[in-house]
């Protein structure tokens, strides 16, 4: 009897499955996450690379998944992107630089809107960044984009406006990456 009660279990765990949606390039992505009080679901994620190196997993939370980058920007609901470092290549300087360029991009070169707020988020990079760090960036409406650094809160940086450039960091017409955009937004083979 006690056998079979052991079978049963362990093949309702088998069944059941870790937390994480899927695993990319050793990171357990996790498929659910919290912004405030609401629950979001992994829309997708995939690899920011640069000259043949693999340097952060990135992942996009909303609340229903959808595929359309323009709506996601624009949307005045919680919702998230998660960056695990996976490379020491990565340093603050270098973390600075491509996020400006990725501002620089996503405001179609006019930064000025938001330039105060980009200040403040770029203060975040300051400290050491070090593979196996984890940054969330988790946009809570009438609140803007609470910036976490290994679970622990950051700063907050008010504005839709500002989460609109951001997020378009990932998901604007000149994205970092276009096959990184095509897995947050759920497309990847």
């Amino acid at each position: 009897m006690m056998k079979k009660v052991t079978s049963a279990l362990l093949l309702t765990l088998a069944l059941v499955g870790p937390a994480s949606a899927l695993t990319l390039e050793g990171v357990d992505v996790p498929d659910h996450m919290k912004a405030d009080s609401s629950n979001l679901v992994l829309n997708g994620a995939g690899v920011r690379s640069k000259w043949f190196l693999d340097l952060y997993v990135g992942s996009l939370f909303v609340p229903q998944k959808q595929s359309d980058p323009k709506a996601i920007i624009d949307a005045d609901q919680p919702q998230a992107i998660r960056l695990d470092i996976i490379s020491g290549m990565i340093t603050s300087d270098r973390m600075t630089e491509a996020t400006m360029e990725g501002f620089e991009a996503s405001t179609d070169g006019n930064m000025a809107p938001v330039k105060k707020e980009i200040d403040q988020f770029m203060g975040v990079f300051k400290d050491e960044i070090k593979e196996g760090d984890v940054f969330d960036l988790v946009y809570v409406p009438n609140e803007g984009v609470q910036v976490f650094k290994n679970g622990t809160r950051k700063d907050t940086i008010p504005g839709l406006e500002f989460k609109k450039a951001l997020f378009g960091i990932w998901l604007s017409d000149e994205p970092a990456q276009e096959d990184l955009k095509e897995a947050m937004l759920g497309k990847a083979d």
